[in-house]
């Protein structure tokens, strides 16, 4: 015991602000040191007591659970807060931790620091150290406060007696020798003991740079950031017992304190025990009594038109699992969530019909917390709560996201806001993540930075070093490039480490009494409400109830459908209203439209392989949707159980059963054991296993453990010899039954999913525009989804209508039969900016420019929201009727500046009290003056309305480009048809990406799209190298490819053989330009108009050459124009030539694209 030295204060990535240690590398060093006990104090918070704990106790070491707590300073001497070193000598110690640690968060005061009182009142149990260097002696014996330091040890050891110790270290820190000297001094006057730490951050030396990084990344300045305090020094390294005697040899009493405070210091955590919150009860009640009374009356409502009687095997059922929940205890949890769920219904608010496996439980069902009937689906209670194996229920509940948090602060509200809180999460830093951080800190150019995250795939899970493995252009740049090789070398020491805390969105722990009776509490500065300091594993380890409250964006998705389609049925008496429970499941023309596999917007069932698999297995029947959900896996994909199913279920394969005895298991899946229900039911009937049993085999071979599968093989043989099976027959049966359970899903999470499924089907099946828009509501944010949905739209041939200043709610909505568009997905215009439009508007609709400036505060709005207005065709309705999109755009554009500053001088001027004498303005045309400027191109005007939409909408830019390139391009890619020989196609490339041959050379996907539809367009990598310069986000491209079926989406991929731009087009195929000319129109005018044009595009002499179809009102002539006159073709000199001479009076004229 004499030759260790436990490490007593010790910083892990847990603290955030700095510490690299993880806690895995934290244990394994100590126990390769032979550290028989080492402590845990991160940084005002508890986040990794658990995880140390058991660690600790997994690998032989003793751990010394403790915090470095912040302690608020009161008085003018000392700068700023001060720090001790807290750990606990026992459970009372442990309890009374957490609620100091608490309270740094639940203060009345500043947070991030507690006052002396609250520790003295909490001292029970515990021992304090000084804190060192920053501690709350340090800063007045720096500042020669040498009194008073020693009045502040003397207040705090007549607190703690001799549990406080006075904690010196030798880090090599600016006058960290002086400090120990004179705290030494006041330790030996005042009879305190010194004990030696290392204030340790990290593993080794070599780790300081990488911490110094950590810091700077939490800090937000960079390494070489003269103001930048330095605290830390390479030396606060996890130091070897010998190496921590070697430095206080002159100081043995410190090290043998260090020993001291380790064997004084032995708390067990009491994990595993279960603390049930408190379900009020009504008088003469038990929570035993009161399930069994609202489960029996709930049951009865589920039948209320048919005779309960007649339905024994539901009263059994329902008895049975009433006499297991009741026995373990859980009848309180069982009434909780039935609570909460009903008042959400009670509200509106929708809730899911179930997830996971709670839908097997016909107590859930009775009370209405699931809404599928686990008897009619074959579902088992056993798979949710094993009466043979003690664990909490676990019901995973979704709700609408918009009525997620009102159901959590009514939950609040109920129990006690001291009671509940949600469940902290931790954010680590990602690969693409800490590129950016470790470049910023090390002050590398922002377009460095942003190059090598991109190069970083977008991928969960991805790692830098599956990054390097799979992108060679990374991997060579950051070996060639010595910037990109620093940056990479630092980001790969901090990958992973935690970066910063959050809250699981869904997660909620309920506590029989104040939460810091069993775990300790943080706050997020900028939120008042409260969240675990362990995350959701732990905090089930510590003894709380964890329930789920998940939001599930269909079904909000479903809500806004059903209120639009009632919106818009109305009043009308004969047309009844639709609601989730009115929808008919067994319609056969849902499984029509859904064999069509046109699943876009449809749950769990528009990715491309699952619209493959519908082809493939043209479902029928929500158990084929059940199934789906099921088979639509890595595991029956690969294992041959989805190419059963579809033959067997098409008659092309027979029907067969491992033994006649599981007909009535396998029956519904033609033979495929596909759910882990059925792996359960046929240990039951084979073997004669109870359901709790069979669960255990289930779980016992997910685990595959060698020992377990022996015991369970051995009791499955032996059930199945009394059955008169043959042993043979049996084993291969448990063969395979093994193998099952490696993939088979869970019926229960399946069918209620499926549920979901086939309601949003019927949705889209019956009132399609309501549901597109419904879902074009949800997605206001993704740009990509909008253009999805916004073709899945128009192939259903619904318009999806221009947002209007008049028309436009802030969601999406149903107009005739058509979407309007929202104005809540135009970009750069916020919520409260919409608001105030939508509040002006109730009066009556806006007429012009002018009226809206003056009616919505312009200066609130701000230009930048009126712009997007503008460029998003909101406004289109104050233009000429008659005029082109461009030009009316272009018209607002210009009346814009003076369309504000009027609304501001009536403003000022009603403010002032000035009266207008004549009446007023009579017509806003009086308020602008006609200023200069170009009128925007249609291209430029679609691209602008794309920047507001994220999209093309009024129209796509190939349409300018359609007889240009007709000759090549003849047909639009929805009259695309697949076919081996080579075709020119064309649109605008999106969506480029990348993925590597088995050579290691880059294959180029990307997505070409024209106004009719898009297709998937794949380059590969001799094709690539070529054209590498050509391919470019956004660009016109023209593609020479063949047009091949893609299995995936049933539709059409380009196999590229051949890119070229739309500038490599025209100098290859356009030889010159010819304007009709009208001799009476322009006279003498006609040079200087061509110069000024050509002089307005900026051209100089070029390729192309202009001819003049001249009419002088008796005869046509064509008038070639001499060299001077070439140029090379753009989009502004056509755009500026048509402006001009008329869009239909310019032409181009090409040379044989066949000789080319």
């Amino acid at each position: 015991m004499d030759n260790f030295t436990p490490h007593l204060h010790v910083h892990s990535e847990y603290s955030v602000q700095d510490g690299l240690l993880s806690i895995k590398q934290l244990v394994k060093l100590a126990a390769e040191r032979n550290m028989p006990a080492i402590a845990l104090t991160d940084r005002n918070n508890m986040f990794a007591a658990i995880k140390f704990y058991e660690s600790c106790i997994a690998n032989g070491i003793k751990p010394l659970i403790g915090a470095e707590v912040s302690i608020r300073q009161t008085d003018a001497l000392r700068s700023e807060n001060s720090r001790i070193v807290v750990l606990a000598k026992n459970t009372e110690g442990y309890e009374n931790l957490i609620k100091i640690v608490s309270e740094i968060y639940l203060g009345d005061e500043q947070l991030g620091a507690v006052c002396e009182e609250t520790i003295f009142r909490n001292k029970s149990g515990l021992i304090v150290l000084s804190g060192g260097l920053s501690g709350h002696l340090w800063d007045l014996l720096e500042s020669g406060h040498t009194q008073k330091a020693r009045e502040l040890a003397s207040r705090w050891k007549n607190e703690f007696g001799d549990s406080y110790y006075i904690e010196i270290t030798r880090t090599g820190r600016p006058n960290e020798e002086t400090f120990v000297k004179e705290s030494i001094e006041i330790a030996v006057e005042l009879d305190v003991p010194v004990v030696a730490t290392n204030d340790v951050c990290f593993a080794e030396s070599a780790d300081y740079e990488a911490h110094e990084a950590r810091v700077c990344i939490q800090e937000g300045r960079t390494l070489n950031d003269s103001r930048r305090v330095r605290r830390y020094s390479e030396f606060q390294y996890l130091r070897s017992n010998e190496e921590m005697m070697d430095l206080f040899s002159d100081l043995p009493a410190s090290i043998a304190n260090t020993q001291q405070i380790a064997i004084r210091c032995s708390s067990e955590l009491k994990l595993g025990t279960y603390h049930l919150p408190r379900y009020p009860v009504p008088a003469g009640f038990s929570l035993e009594q009161l399930l069994e009374s609202e489960a029996e009356k709930g049951l009865l409502e589920r039948f209320a038109n048919e005779n309960i009687t007649e339905h024994k095997q539901y009263q059994t059922r329902l008895s049975y699992e009433l006499k297991v929940i009741n026995q373990m205890g859980f009848a309180g949890y069982f009434l909780i969530v039935m609570e909460f769920i009903a008042w959400s219904r009670s509200r509106e608010i929708p809730v899911g019909p179930g997830r996971g496996s709670g839908s097997g439980s016909l107590v859930a069902y009775a009370l209405k917390i699931t809404n599928l009937d686990p008897i009619h689906y074959g579902l088992l209670f056993e798979r949710f709560l094993n009466p043979e194996r003690v664990s909490m229920p676990d019901f995973d509940i979704d709700f609408c996201m918009d009525g997620r948090d009102e159901v959590i602060r009514h939950v609040s509200e109920l129990y006690g806001s001291e009671a509940v809180s949600q469940i902290i999460t931790f954010g680590t830093m990602a690969a693409k993540a800490v590129v950016r951080d470790v470049a910023r800190v090390q002050g590398k150019p922002y377009s460095l930075a942003d190059r090598v995250s991109k190069m970083i795939p977008f991928e969960v899970g991805m790692t830098l070093t599956k990054a390097m493995s799979e992108n060679r252009e990374l991997a060579d740049f950051a070996r060639h490039d010595a910037d990109v090789s620093e940056i990479m070398e630092m980001a790969f020491k901090l990958e992973g480490v935690v970066r910063n805390v959050g809250r699981h969105a869904g997660g909620v722990v309920i506590a029989p009494t104040d939460l810091t009776d069993f775990v300790p509490v943080f706050v997020e500065e900028e939120s008042a409400s409260p969240v675990s300091q362990f995350d959701k594993d732990d905090v089930e380890k510590a003894g709380l109830v964890k329930f789920d409250f998940l939001g599930l964006k269909t079904l909000t998705i479903i809500k806004w459908a059903i209120d639009l389609i009632n919106q818009d049925l109305g009043s009308d008496s004969t047309q009844p209203k639709v609601s989730l429970e009115s929808i008919d499941i067994s319609n056969s023309e849902i499984y029509e439209r859904l064999r069509e596999a046109k699943t876009v917007g449809i749950f769990q069932l528009e990715s491309r392989g699952m619209k493959d698999l519908i082809r493939r297995l043209l479902p029928d029947s929500i158990e084929d949707i059940i199934a789906l959900v099921a088979l639509f896996r890595p595991g029956p994909l690969q294992s041959g159980a989805v190419d059963d199913y579809v033959d067997r279920k098409h008659g092309r394969a027979k029907i067969e059963y491992p033994h006649p005895l599981l007909e009535p298991v396998l029956k519904s899946t033609y033979g495929v054991v596909l759910y882990q229900e059925q792996v359960m039911q046929t240990a039951q009937v084979l073997a004669g296993f109870s359901l709790g049993q069979a669960d255990l085999l289930r779980r016992a071979m997910g685990k595959k453990k060698p020992e377990e599968m022996a015991k369970v093989r051995e009791q499955f043989l032996e059930g199945s010899s009394e059955r008169e099976i043959p042993s043979d027959l049996a084993n291969q049966i448990f063969d395979s039954l093994e193998k099952f359970a490696g993939y088979a899903f869970n019926k229960s999470h399946s069918a209620t999913y499926a549920l979901i499924s086939v309601q949003t089907a019927w949705l889209k099946t019956f009132y399609p525009a309501h549901f597109l828009a419904a879902n074009l509501s949800a997605e206001m944010q993704n740009t990509d989804r909008i253009l999805t949905l916004v073709l899945e739209a128009r192939g259903l041939e619904i318009e999806v209508l221009m947002p209007s200043i008049n028309l436009s709610a802030f969601h999406f909505t149903v107009d005739d039969g058509d979407i309007r568009y929202g104005l809540g997905a135009i970009k750069g215009l916020g919520e409260a900016a919409i608001e105030m439009i939508l509040e002006a508007r109730s009066q009556s609709p806006f007429e012009s420019l002018g009226e809206f400036c003056r009616r919505v505060d312009a200066k609130k709005l701000g230009k930048r929201a009126l712009e997007a207005l503008i460029n998003s065709g909101s406004m289109d309705s104050f233009g000429a009727e008659s005029g082109a999109t461009n030009e009316v755009r272009s018209e607002l554009h210009k009346e814009l500046e003076t369309a504000i500053k009027s609304a501001e001088q009536i403003d000022r001027d009603a403010k002032a009290g000035i009266v207008d004498l004549f009446g007023g303005i009579e017509s806003d045309k009086e308020l602008y003056t006609e200023s200069p400027g170009q009128v925007l191109s249609f291209i430029k005007t679609l691209q602008n309305e794309k920047e507001s939409l994220g999209l093309f909408l009024s129209g796509h830019p190939m349409d300018v480009y359609t007889e240009e390139i007709c000759s090549l391009c003849p047909k639009t890619l929805d009259q695309l048809e697949s076919g081996k020989k080579r075709q020119w196609i064309a649109g605008i490339a999106s969506n480029i990406r990348f993925m590597q041959s088995k050579q290691g050379k880059p294959i180029c996907f990307f997505a070409l799209s024209d106004n009719s539809a898009f297709i998937e367009a794949s380059v590969p990598p001799e094709c690539y190298e070529k054209c590498a310069s050509t391919i470019r986000d956004g660009d016109i491209l023209l593609v020479e490819s063949e047009i091949q079926p893609d299995r995936f989406t049933n539709g059409l991929v380009a196999r590229v053989q051949n890119v070229i731009s739309i500038d490599e087009y025209r100098e290859k195929f356009i030889h010159s330009v010819v304007i009709y000319v009208d001799e009476k129109a322009w006279g003498s005018g006609l040079v200087d108009a061509l110069k000024e044009n050509l002089d307005f595009a900026g051209v100089t002499q070029g390729r192309h050459r202009l001819s003049l179809l001249y009419d002088d009102g008796l005869h046509e002539t064509t008038i070639s124009l001499g060299e001077n006159w070439g140029f090379d073709l753009t989009d502004d000199l056509l755009f500026s030539l048509r402006s001009a001479f008329g869009q239909d009076n310019v032409k181009l004229n090409y040379v044989d694209v066949k000789s080319n």
